[in-house]
């Protein structure tokens, strides 16, 4: 799976631990989601897509291996 959660968030303007704030997690969570080394849960990816007012789609998309 990829993100373009770094991406997201450079746009809104905001670190790690504000996201990791926003959603209850720890920013460590939020590192290693952005470095595709953990796939979040389907509450978390709704969670982020509602901090940045989008469609989960936007933010989290499939590879071909998925």
């Amino acid at each position: 799976m990829k993100n373009t959660l770094r991406v997201q968030r450079a746009i809104k303007n905001i670190t790690q631990a504000d996201l990791a704030d926003a959603i209850g997690v720890s920013r460590q969570t939020i590192n290693t989601i952005e470095s595709n080394k953990y796939v979040p849960s389907t509450v978390l990816a709704l969670k982020i897509a509602r901090v940045f007012g989008k469609p989960v789609e936007e933010i989290f998309t499939l590879d071909d291996e998925d």
